[in-house]
């Protein structure tokens, strides 16, 4: 199974900082275009997991990879 956001970022000509700034201004948006189903209207981190989520979209066990990631990052 691919990993829509890799290749989102993959397929992407921006570099990574315009790509992260482009995620915090409109998260929904940047989902739907590496090819998650997510409303327009659905901009709330929380609420945008918890869609994907309860879709099955992504599993838990991805969200958990996802998170631990991203808390590397934070230090």
């Amino acid at each position: 199974m691919s990993n829509p956001l890799y290749t989102q970022m993959n397929g992407n000509r921006m570099n990574p900082m315009q790509m992260l700034q482009q995620l915090r201004q409109n998260p929904s948006a940047f989902l739907r275009q590496a090819g998650l189903n997510v409303p327009a209207n659905l901009n709330d981190p929380n609420a945008i997991i918890q869609h994907l989520m309860n879709s099955g979209q992504i599993s838990q066990q991805r969200y958990e990879q996802a998170r631990r990631m991203a808390e590397q990052f934070r230090r």
